[in-house]
């Protein structure tokens, strides 16, 4: 997908994927895209492979290419690792019992300060290096009573997306990788990129460990209207415009009075309180920003003026 970058300000992150065999492929493949996206959008992350040997078969038998050896690579501090399920059977087995090199590896990366992340079954990676000992951690949902008996040290939960607990971080099944990068990328550059990520993969409710939406990106989204998808999508992306009904109308592609109508049946809302909801997120954003003044700020929220943005500020005290 084409994107127009913008230069980013952020210090440049490694996103590490180790391929082991058996891996799920949707697993990989959801938090991968998320962070091709975020790349896409120019923040300057580095997408990187390694596996254990000259190539894997996944657990459909598919021949995945030989990526660099994992020993090659040395992580350190803002960079992530991510581990991807597996046919939990390799991870319980023998060999991987005996692969004390590939733990002690796993184990180095973590204590050189990078992020360890699982996904579904590869949270019995994680467990097997003693990193979620004592740790809140998930799996898949078929397998957390598992992971639990045969790792008592480690405190895991159940009926939850992902756990974030300190530099360790674990998914639930399958699709639940596409919410941890995205929980993380709301951490690293903010909720609106993420929201805007979300909605470039078509996830329109980007939900959070327990499931609970926080993000004002992705409030008042719970509803299926297309032309009011639309001029909410048209309100963050233009929100220092100053748009007439009639403009909104246009988008939506309908009347004033049904948009006005709709717009509050839809969301709870009215559309001069969404932008008021809106303007509060970015202010806050942008206010951790020293090289802005405020007088910059109020015009990228579509203020009229710094004693505007003045008032907006303390409300949100």
């Amino acid at each position: 997908m084409a994107h127009v970058q913008k230069k980013s300000t952020k210090k440049k992150r490694t996103v590490l994927f180790l391929i082991l065999p058996d891996i799920h492929l949707l697993d990989m493949a959801g938090a991968d895209q998320v962070f091709y996206e975020v790349k896409a959008y120019g923040q300057d992350v580095e997408l990187r492979y390694c596996t254990t040997g000259n190539g894997v078969l996944t657990s459909n038998r598919m021949q995945i290419a030989a990526q660099e050896p994992y020993s090659d690579f040395n992580l350190g501090e803002g960079d992530y690792l991510f581990v991807p399920g597996s046919e939990v059977r390799y991870f319980l087995s023998p060999a991987f019992a005996r692969f004390t090199a590939l733990h002690e590896w796993i184990r180095r990366q973590h204590a050189s300060g990078a992020t360890v992340c699982s996904i579904c079954t590869g949270a019995f990676a994680l467990a097997r290096t003693g990193l979620l000992n004592g740790r809140h951690c998930t799996t898949h949902w078929k397998r957390t009573a598992e992971l639990q008996h045969l790792y008592p040290e480690a405190i895991v939960k159940e009926n939850v997306l992902f756990t974030d607990d300190g530099r360790i971080m674990t998914s639930a099944g399958v699709s639940s990788g596409i919410d941890l990068a995205l929980h993380i990328v709301a951490k690293e550059y903010g909720d609106r990129l993420a929201f805007i990520i979300a909605r470039e993969l078509v996830v329109y409710l980007r939900r959070s460990a327990d499931a609970v939406q926080h993000s004002v990106f992705m409030q008042h989204r719970n509803h299926v209207h297309s032309g009011i998808h639309a001029v909410q999508d048209w309100l963050i992306d233009n929100i220092a415009s100053k748009p007439a009904l009639d403009d909104l109308a246009r988008v939506a592609c309908m009347s004033t009075r049904t948009l006005t109508r709709l717009f509050k049946k839809e969301t709870g809302s009215t559309i001069g309180e969404y932008m008021l909801t809106l303007r509060k997120a970015i202010i806050g954003e942008l206010m951790e920003k020293p090289d802005l003044t405020r007088r910059q700020i109020a015009e990228q929220c579509g203020l009229e003026s710094e004693r505007q943005l003045l008032r907006i500020l303390k409300k949100m005290d």
